[in-house]
């Protein structure tokens, strides 16, 4: 019981955590360029225009006098998730999960007679945060993401030296689902969103073969979630235990000594159930000035090789906002059923409990979070005059997220008794333990000049996940995916030039029932987030993008 309280609320926090993180391995580098999209981002050594900005900033030696480019893409997320009940399956010896069971209030077993099978709980239209009015906006079934970028670099007549500015956005992603998804539970609308809306950059060509070039990004940085609550846990299956079998003889019978003997938990209107939802949380944290900066060196010894490498520096951010919580009807009852009896009061008292749970809760929370560092390198080799082929290979530093910190603005009477239970609370903040790794990626693309002015592109990126086997989660179902491009480039004169391609990701995973103690673990160490617990999941995520560059030289 002594956990009632922090539930919804660290289930706020650990679903905002792990938005950024699942996101940020989903949308890495999808949003900035379109012909590097094609190219399966194997781009280091050979930069696409005004993006080498965030590819390798050196490259932008190769610009001569003003350049222009401006550039449209779009983004389907086709996010399936898939639950079913497996081989004896129950939480403390009930298994009527309406998620998973098609028995009524008519059936009075505890045990699932009619189990569904598999349930679907897909993703159903995008979402995206707008600043402006501080809220999240639902795009509607079948409307894409967008992510409009544009940009401009000026190289004097004879000089050495590149300038360069854009907007472009590092990450852009969100979705959201209608009541009654059984996905829900695990984000029913969520928005992340990096917007880099200035860069200042330069580069300078040493001599023939070396440029150097550097760039500073001022991003703005948001994280937004709506979601519903729920806890399967062994000990919510004790306190259902307890209102149908130990309460129900009283309850129409209660006098002053089942009151005292019972802590006067026989009191609550409504019973603990561990299927039922506990509530509603929305949770949005933000910062208007998030500050970076990425390296580039390019080497050109010959014209049909060149190396290249970037350093794109991790940006330590402030994250702050506000968090509402909606609770149910059935947790409020069991709090007010312990302080109407005399020794159900000292018993709250003696463990600190509240003396009530209000309907809402609302208050300010801010995060220290770290947008991770990240290094690419690569080659491009000329196989022919008219084929050249890259490869890149990466790393990006996801060991950062060992740990999230939450801080609040006051004392809260949740952390006041979660901290009794784990070094990581205190009365005013929560950390929480991830242990993500920083894995080593590749990619490899191909260009090949079909005519003077007709080019075609393909590229083929594995993503290899950063997240443990055991944090496994429906949030953003990835794990391992696979990116592949495809695109043309046409040059209408010698100042204007046209790129058109498509990507497409895809990631499958399979978290078997009990295996992840961010989606389905069960026993009584599941108390914050596990709303499947004892449920296998499935997931299948496809993401489609298209986009259009247009880039003129003046």
């Amino acid at each position: 019981m002594r956990y009632l309280r922090l539930r919804p609320l660290a289930s706020a926090i650990i679903l905002t955590g792990c938005s950024n993180v699942t996101f940020a391995q989903l949308g890495q580098n999808l949003s900035v360029d379109v012909r590097s999209l094609a190219l399966g981002n194997a781009v280091t050594a050979d930069p696409p225009g005004i993006s080498a900005i965030h590819f390798n900033p050196a490259a932008l030696t190769r610009i001569e006098g003003l350049q222009t480019d401006v550039q449209g893409l779009i983004a389907n997320f086709d996010i399936q998730r898939e639950f079913s009940a497996p081989a004896g399956y129950n939480v403390f010896g009930y298994s009527d999960d309406p998620l998973v069971c098609n028995d009524g209030p008519e059936v009075a077993s505890n045990l699932c007679t009619d189990f569904k099978g598999s349930v679907r709980g897909d993703v159903e239209y995008a979402s995206i945060y707008v600043p402006i009015l501080k809220k999240m906006v639902d795009l509607g079934e079948g409307v894409p993401l967008a992510a409009p970028t544009a940009g401009i670099a000026y190289k004097p007549p004879g000089s050495k030296i590149t300038y360069a500015t854009a907007v472009y956005a590092p990450l852009v992603a969100g979705f959201g689902a209608e009541n009654g998804n059984p996905g829900n539970f695990m984000g029913q609308q969520v928005a992340l969103e990096r917007i880099t809306y200035l860069s200042p950059s330069f580069a300078f060509k040493v001599n023939d073969e070396l440029s150097l070039g550097a760039s500073v990004g001022m991003s703005y940085q948001a994280i937004s979630l709506k979601t519903d609550l729920r806890f399967p846990n062994e000990l919510i299956g004790v306190l259902r235990l307890v209102d149908e079998v130990v309460c129900a003889p009283f309850k129409d019978n209660q006098d002053f000594i089942t009151d005292l003997l019972l802590l006067g938990i026989c009191n609550a209107q409504e019973g603990m159930n561990p299927f039922n939802r506990f509530g509603q949380l929305k949770v949005t944290v933000e910062q208007a000035l998030s500050p970076s900066y990425n390296l580039g060196l390019l080497w050109e010894p010959r014209e049909d090789f060149s190396f290249g490498m970037v350093y794109q520096s991790s940006s330590k951010m402030r994250l702050k906002g506000k968090y509402f919580i909606d609770n149910e009807r059935a947790p409020r009852e069991l709090i007010r059923g312990l302080n109407s009896s005399a020794t159900g009061s000292v018993f709250a008292r003696v463990l600190g409990f509240p003396s009530s749970i209000p309907a809402t809760e609302s208050g300010l929370v801010a995060m220290d979070f770290e947008y991770p560092a990240h290094f690419q390198a690569g080659i491009t080799y000329k196989i022919i005059p008219d084929l050249q082929i890259n490869f890149d290979v990466g790393w990006t530093d996801y060991s950062a997220w060992d740990k999230f910190r939450f801080e609040f603005d006051r004392q809260v009477s949740a952390l006041q008794i979660a901290k009794l239970l784990s070094s990581d609370i205190s009365n005013t903040s929560l950390a929480l333990p991830l242990n993500f790794t920083s894995p080593w990626s590749w990619g490899i693309g191909v260009e090949y000049s079909a005519t003077d002015r007709l080019k075609l592109r393909a590229g083929y990126e594995p993503r290899s996940s950063a997240t443990p086997d055991d944090k496994r989660n429906t949030l953003i179902p990835i794990n391992n995916a696979q990116l592949f491009g495809l695109g043309i480039g046409y040059r209408f004169d010698a100042d204007t030039d046209v790129d058109l391609s498509v990507g497409f990701l895809r990631s499958r995973d399979n978290i078997p029932a009990g295996s992840s103690s961010l989606a389905n673990q069960t026993g009584v160490s599941n108390i914050l987030l596990n709303p499947y617990a004892g449920l296998d999941v499935k997931t299948n995520t496809k993401v489609t993008i298209l986009g259009i560059n247009y880039r003129t030289r003046w």
